[in-house]
């Protein structure tokens, strides 16, 4: 007999769980927020916002643990701007830092607090590579009131820039935890740590938790509420995953015939290497699909005017390495399809997280050749439930091996000629990829004979 039930049988009377705030007033929130929660079509709260808010509008730090496409941003932005709001009278620069293991989480986190803090003139510097210093030094010059960066581009500015110091900031956020604690970040966090008082708040996010995060917790938080939203390690219950087992030799051909299937819809295709992206990108516009790729190789204007287009459904296909991965909330993605699995079991969560954002189904297909099994298998060790595997006829993927063949003959000697990601191009950088985008549009997509 269960434990609770043994207390009920007893006598015990089982304390009902605390009903969630519905709306974002309820929560505490002011009304110039609810608004601008209003405008962006934030109708009522997430559980993770739920559950967060609360605790940070009572002044405490907090470590919180969410699905990834919860709503972790606004659950971190609303308190902080609520505070700045009621101390409006002070002039409160440099008031909040946001650290960001990626440039375009970084990018989106600094837009969700210009829409939140529009009507208020709140003002927010973004401090990431890849992007001319000088233009940065300009922005921090105008004393922002949120600082979002990564952490090598940040420690740049506070070693560099004259004047730049985060010494009166009110609060910390750490988005996305546990990658912001790998070893590529380690050395520059620390750094920060020691460049900001200690009489500050902080919060960490994140929709995984390891043992560096509950370290890190320990070494710079007090007393911290903590809030868990899901499972350690969990996906959205709107979110559909299946699986092929593939001969790796046809991965090319399953790929095609999953996107045959669903041609109108926006799609993910995860693959482990930069040049793996533009491969894709290349064979799969030679076969008249509308394909872009983006990966760290890549310059940052061009990363990010890939994701626009995506964004814009001027191409419904973005191929990523998982720089792409973490907290990127692209609206409407219906599909993520996982070309290579993950070697980190981990990095499968953020992956199928791109899509059944904020309430909405998706879908998810991971290609899984006889060379992947084994750390497909830890994937669902670590979901705690084995993933459907779907079938399909033998003759319907071999019909496409030819054109397969002939697209992908192409895309390597195009990337031959180009040299490929292997030397960074400055002048007219993946221009290739703009001119055979607007060449896909034209040709017809491959698909096989309906003549029965």
């Amino acid at each position: 007999m269960a434990k609770e039930d043994l207390a009920v049988e007893a006598g015990e009377k089982k304390e009902p769980a605390p009903r969630l705030a519905s709306t974002f007033a309820e929560l505490g929130i002011c009304k110039e927020l609810v608004e601008a929660c209003d405008l962006m079509g934030w109708k009522e709260p997430t559980r993770i916002q739920a559950e967060a808010i609360p605790h940070a509008l009572q002044g405490k730090d907090l470590i919180a643990l969410a699905q990834t496409g919860s709503g972790k941003t606004g659950a971190f932005a609303l308190p902080i701007l609520q505070e700045l709001l009621e101390n409006r009278d002070v002039q409160h620069s440099f008031f909040a830092c946001v650290l960001s293991p990626t440039r375009e989480l970084a990018i989106q986190i600094a837009e969700q607090f210009e829409a939140l803090g529009a009507a208020i003139g709140l003002r927010c510097s973004v401090l990431v590579g890849g992007v001319d210093r000088m233009q940065q030094v300009l922005s921090i010059g105008k004393r922002p009131h949120i600082v979002v960066g990564t952490p090598g581009r940040l420690l740049d500015h506070l070693t560099d820039t004259k004047g730049f110091s985060l010494r009166k900031i009110k609060y910390l956020v750490l988005d996305e935890a546990d990658k912001l604690l790998n070893v590529e970040f380690e050395k520059a966090l620390d750094d920060i740590l020691k460049e900001i008082p200690k009489d500050r708040r902080t919060f960490l996010f994140s929709a995984t938790m390891t043992k560096k995060v509950n370290k890190l917790q320990r070494a710079c938080l007090r007393n911290p509420a903590k809030v868990e939203a899901s499972s350690k390690y969990s996906t959205v219950d709107s979110l559909k995953q299946e699986f092929y087992f593939v001969p790796a030799d046809y991965k090319d051909c399953y790929l095609l015939h999953v996107l045959n299937e669903r041609r109108e819809s926006m799609i993910m295709i995860f693959v482990r290497t930069c040049e793996s992206t533009r491969l894709l990108a290349l064979m799969l516009r030679n076969l008249g699909l509308k394909a872009m790729s983006i990966s760290g190789q890549m310059s940052q204007d061009k990363r990010l005017g890939a994701l626009n287009r995506f964004k814009a459904k001027d191409c419904n296909i973005l191929i990523c390495t998982d720089v792409a991965s973490r907290g990127l909330d692209i609206q409407g993605v219906d599909m993520v399809i996982n070309y290579d699995i993950p070697m980190n079991s981990k990095d499968y969560v953020h992956r199928v997280g791109r899509t059944a954002r904020a309430g909405r189904s998706g879908y998810a297909v991971s290609l899984v050749n006889q060379y992947e099994a084994q750390w497909f298998v830890l994937i669902e060790q670590l979901l705690g439930k084995k993933i459907d595997q779907c079938k399909v006829d033998p003759d319907e993927i071999m019909i496409l091996k030819e054109p397969i063949s002939d697209a992908k003959r192409i895309a390597l000697t195009k990337m031959k000629d180009s040299g490929g990601h292997k030397k960074r191009r400055k002048v007219g950088d993946d221009d290739d990829e703009v001119e055979d985008h607007a060449h896909s549009k034209r040709s017809k997509p491959f698909k096989k004979s309906n003549r029965r």
